[in-house]
């Protein structure tokens, strides 16, 4: 499922030549090839500025909406120092300045995934209080099928091509003790004035006839949903 989310927080006029927002390196810099905790997949990120770093970058953290299947807390970002360092550690030079606005955006897009998560889950009848996450990977130099696909379309049709997604993430989370693996394709849009805008492909991993049959309903019901659209007008005009 693609969605847009709507009042990003961050405003920018850093754009790449074909007009599209410019990633940050990607949405979560600090998700990819290191020694992960177990708990999480991140890195143990000191709060100590780094050298030669010329901004005292906030510690805080923030408490996410999204709550661990393990506790009973919620997960937590990493602070604008955290975020910092690991984007430091894996040698991408990054304005001081915007690391803030960069946090905002990154917070910002997996609260969107976590909302999407929950539709798909709403599909279905929980009676264990909703889904929880219980782990997350960062994947951002391989893309899913799904992903790979729509680019093999560029090949054929070019006016249907997208560029590809500037990241991937993979979470699990905890449906009523079982695990369920969602895939999430991170991709820019056009800007919106000085608005970057992101789209996110939400959408259970096929790792299941279950899962399977949630993206065929969902698929379906959308095409009804869409034809539907499409011929209302009409009907309105006949009367």
């Amino acid at each position: 499922m693609a969605t847009k989310p709507t009042g990003c927080p961050m405003q920018t006029k850093e754009t790449q030549a074909n007009g599209q927002s410019k990633p940050f390196g990607n949405a979560c810099p600090h998700h990819s090839g290191d020694v992960l905790s177990l708990e999480n997949q991140m890195p143990k990120l000191s709060q100590e500025p780094i050298p030669g770093q010329k901004i005292s970058l906030p510690t805080l953290r923030v408490v996410s909406s999204i709550p661990k299947a393990r506790s009973k807390e919620f997960w937590e970002y990493p602070s604008p120092q955290q975020f910092y360092r690991a984007l430091v550690r894996k040698g991408w030079e990054t304005p001081e300045e915007s690391i803030e606005t960069m946090v905002d955006i990154h917070n910002f897009l997996n609260e969107q995934a976590w909302i999407e998560i929950n539709k798909w889950e709403g599909m279905r009848k929980c009676v264990c209080g909703g889904p929880k996450l219980l782990r997350f990977r960062g994947r951002p130099q391989e893309l899913s099928p799904k992903a790979r696909i729509i680019q093999w379309t560029k090949w054929i049709l070019p006016s249907l091509g997208t560029p590809p997604p500037f990241d991937r993430h993979d979470w699990t989370i905890d449906r009523c003790g079982k695990e369920v693996r969602y895939v999430i394709d991170y991709y820019s849009g056009p800007n919106e004035g000085d608005t970057p805008v992101f789209y996110l492909d939400v959408r259970p991993a096929l790792d299941s006839v279950e899962s399977l049959v949630d993206r065929i309903k969902l698929a379906t019901r959308e095409t009804f949903e869409q034809l539907r659209a499409r011929a209302q007008p009409g009907k309105t005009g006949d009367r």
